[in-house]
């Protein structure tokens, strides 16, 4: 069974028009380096690294939950098995085209981001963890938060049960913050990368669901 359109993209491009301006703010803010958040972010990340230093184990676990459980690539795989399950079990090709084409969007806005803001990662003298590329915003917390978003949107899309939902919520919840902040525990972006990928990603789902449900539902997209 799949729910009609209606509420739920009034409320999406609600969302959407809510988040823009402080994610508009916050990368503008990162851009000019203003200083009271600079500073903010550098005391923040000086605690969490003595922290990570001296709790070797949770440091362990939270490497191994970012680079295997919670990594870009995982969320990825995810994304991937949900295409596979809406063309053969629902023939919805139309939503899975419109799920990859979602991620690929997200995946470029981010890298073009880091490009364009370029803001150098924390560096220690004791590292952690390492990382590549430039730091804002967070990829692992904005493609988190892109995938588990869009895939709790297509659990209520096709009427997933009650507890089904409940489940995935509360998973999706731990996943996104939980990502966010063993990327700051591990000392590889300061908090407000972690904030502007959530932002971000957040703002992405809200407009890609808004746009299916103005259009996917009436157009080629809902090919089922």
């Amino acid at each position: 069974m799949r729910l009609p359109p209606g509420r739920p993209t009034r409320t999406a491009l609600i969302t959407a028009a809510a988040l823009t301006p402080p994610t508009v703010a916050l990368l503008l803010l990162v851009a000019l380096s203003w200083a009271p958040l600079m500073t903010l972010d550098e005391n923040i990340a000086r605690t969490t690294h003595r922290w990570a230093v001296d709790a070797s184990s949770a440091t362990h676990g939270c490497r191994i939950l970012t680079d295997w459980v919670w990594d870009p690539w995982t969320m990825r795989a995810l994304c991937a098995v949900a295409v596979l399950w809406l063309v053969r079990c629902h023939a919805a090709w139309g939503p899975a085209l419109w799920l990859v084409a979602t991620c690929v969007l997200g995946t470029l806005l981010q890298q073009g981001l880091k490009w364009a803001v370029g803001r150098d990662r924390p560096f220690w003298t004791d590292p952690v963890d390492s990382a590549h590329y430039a730091a804002f915003p967070s990829g692992h917390a904005l493609t988190a938060t892109v995938v588990c978003g869009l895939l709790l949107w297509l659990l209520h899309r096709y009427d997933a049960g009650r507890a089904a939902r409940r489940t995935a919520l509360a998973v999706a919840t731990v996943s996104v913050v939980g990502v966010g902040l063993t990327r700051v525990w591990l000392g590889v972006h300061w908090p407000s990368d972690v904030v502007g990928g959530w932002l971000i990603g957040a703002l992405v789902v809200a407009l890609a669901v808004g746009a299916y449900g103005r259009w996917g539902d009436r157009g080629p997209l809902d090919r089922r």
